[in-house]
């Protein structure tokens, strides 16, 4: 799969669209060996095990807790939520992706946490030690920060500080440096 691939509500993938090939990065997980969501696309698991490297190196411990993820998978996460949903709360769209519309089924995309946020998929990761060296260097090991706050009219989604994307070193530099979005890049295409 194409790593500047735009997936979102409106670029959606078909249901039969798996990576030719996952594999497990040597990183630490958050989820027993031989889970499905260890794995990412080959590209994106050479690159973030070498931006979790850097990160031990700098006294930055990071762990993996979502990679790839099916679109039957995500259909059970979508369904699950729109039954949990209380009437005249935030629309399951915005809080979960339906199927097809995530990135986690391309394998190019990581959530992320640490320590210091029970290893939760929290907002608060955004402002740990953590979170903000994740900010800062992602995009030198080809990742960007896919959901920033601020933005969440643009990606539809709201603020994921622990949700990186592999598109690229040089398209992740582009995208930092000049602050746009997936989206807005490829309005400009």
């Amino acid at each position: 799969m194409d790593a500047t691939i735009l997936v979102n509500r409106i670029h959606r993938l078909p249901r039969n669209a798996i990576p030719q090939t996952l594999v497990e990065p040597e990183i630490i997980f958050d989820a027993p060996v031989g889970d499905r969501k260890r794995l990412l696309a080959v590209n994106a698991a050479k690159a973030v095990e070498e931006l979790f490297a850097r990160g031990k190196e700098e006294g930055i411990y990071l762990c993996g807790v979502s990679g790839y993820r099916s679109y039957e998978r995500q259909e059970e996460l979508y369904r699950k939520k729109l039954r949990e949903q209380p009437q005249g709360s935030e629309t399951p769209v915005q809080l979960v992706a339906p199927p097809g519309a995530s990135e986690h089924q391309t394998g190019l995309a990581l959530d992320v946490s640490c320590q210091a946020v029970d290893y939760k998929l929290d907002e608060r990761f955004g402002e740990t030690r953590e979170g903000l060296w994740l900010k800062r260097y992602a995009p030198l090991f080809g990742f960007i920060l896919r959901y920033s706050k601020g933005k969440e009219h643009i990606t539809g989604y709201g603020w994921e500080p622990w949700h990186i994307r592999y598109v690229t070193r040089s398209l992740a530099l582009y995208l930092t440096l000049t602050g746009l979005t997936l989206e807005e890049y490829y309005e400009q295409k």
